[in-house]
């Protein structure tokens, strides 16, 4: 159940209230949203309300059927929770885009890329230090150097970072280096990496798992969650289905439906959903129309000599046209995309593209 507290609750209430359930048997997870507090109760036993609605700042109790709890959309009072990482908020009205090269491969190649998408108005730099291939004998990422490349390009620039996680090292390595924590499909259920991360207090973003239901995915959240984590972004990457002309199904209802069944921002991963570049610019607008809180976009300064996923990688100026394109859609959308608009945008796809 969750216990929604008074506008003007104070900390005195929350505690008591929160004793008050711990006394109960219950779990107590505590969830501030924009404008108000919630307190999700995690347990097994049935209990009668009454004494807790009688608590002074509770102004009602939510009962939840569903087995995910704490990301379920009652849990956040009906209304979508605002992710902070490092200098950027995810789920407000500014649109999170994340844009970088699917692998950290080199000082030049990463600065260079960061610099780019940087100028073309991302508010987020991701790049891949560790990195789970399907073939052992792929380029498996530059590891620590690769996390501190990441740093530097982050000083440079002031974006924050993301970078995936595959295991308890590349995590207890990772978290001194980038805002973000990414777990990718094949881990979404990797449960003991879901608690650690949940563990480690860093913003976390979980894909979806190649073949996994929504409600799947949203118990995923809820391991992390169940830690005393709340900081999550949901990222809709695309499905294993019987076609085989890209590289996955891009699921865009899951966007909208999920928006419906929790509180967490949501993203879309068009360049691993489509494994085509020419289909990363459609399927970005469309992710947008459809509701996303954001994108995670592949941007490579030089895709046929990139190491990792190349033939889904942007160049730097459909990149540049991609953010001017979504300034239009958001604003429709009531939200807000990039950090530059108008004349100095188009001049940097000029220069760019010169």
């Amino acid at each position: 159940m969750v216990v929604v507290m008074d506008v003007n609750v104070s900390e005195e209430q929350i505690g008591e209230v929160t004793s008050r359930l711990e006394e109960m048997g219950f779990q107590a997870h505590l969830i501030r949203g924009v404008s108000r507090t919630v307190i999700g109760a995690v347990g097994s036993r049935a209990v009668d309300t009454l004494g807790l609605k009688n608590l002074p700042g509770v102004e009602k109790i939510i009962p939840i059927m569903k087995p995910y709890k704490l990301v379920s959309r009652e849990a956040g009072d009906g209304a979508g929770s605002v992710v902070e990482a490092g200098p950027v908020a995810i789920g407000g009205p500014e649109l999170a885009v994340m844009a970088g090269p699917c692998a950290v491969e080199s000082r030049e190649q990463f600065l260079t890329a960061a610099h780019l998408v940087k100028q073309a108005g991302a508010t987020i730099l991701r790049g891949g230090a560790f990195k789970p291939r399907t073939s052992p004998y792929s380029f498996q990422g530059l590891e620590e150097k690769g996390l501190e490349l990441l740093a530097e390009a982050a000083a440079q620039t002031g974006l924050a970072t993301v970078s995936e996680v595959i295991d308890q090292y590349s995590l207890d390595m990772s978290r001194d280096y980038v805002d973000i924590l990414q777990v990718g499909a094949r881990n979404m259920q990797n449960f003991r990496l879901l608690q650690a991360v949940g563990r480690s207090g860093k913003a976390v973003l979980l894909k979806r798992g190649l073949s996994a239901t929504i409600e799947e995915w949203l118990m995923a959240a809820e391991y992390i969650m169940s830690e005393g984590n709340g900081k999550i972004v949901l990222c809709e990457r695309g499905i294993r289905t019987f076609e085989p002309s890209t590289r996955n199904t891009l699921d865009l209802s899951a966007v909208s439906l999920v928006k419906c069944l929790s509180h967490l921002p949501v993203i879309v991963d068009p360049s691993h959903a489509t494994g085509d570049r020419r289909l990363v610019s459609p399927m970005s607008r469309a992710a947008i129309a459809a509701g996303a809180d954001g994108l995670l976009i592949e941007v490579h300064h030089d895709p046929p000599r990139a190491l990792c996923d190349g033939q889904q990688s942007l160049y730097p100026d459909e990149f540049a046209r991609l953010m001017l394109e979504l300034q239009a859609i958001a604003m429709v959308m009531g939200r807000v995309a990039g950090k530059f608009t108008g004349q100095n945008a188009r001049r940097f796809v000029a220069g760019v593209s010169g």
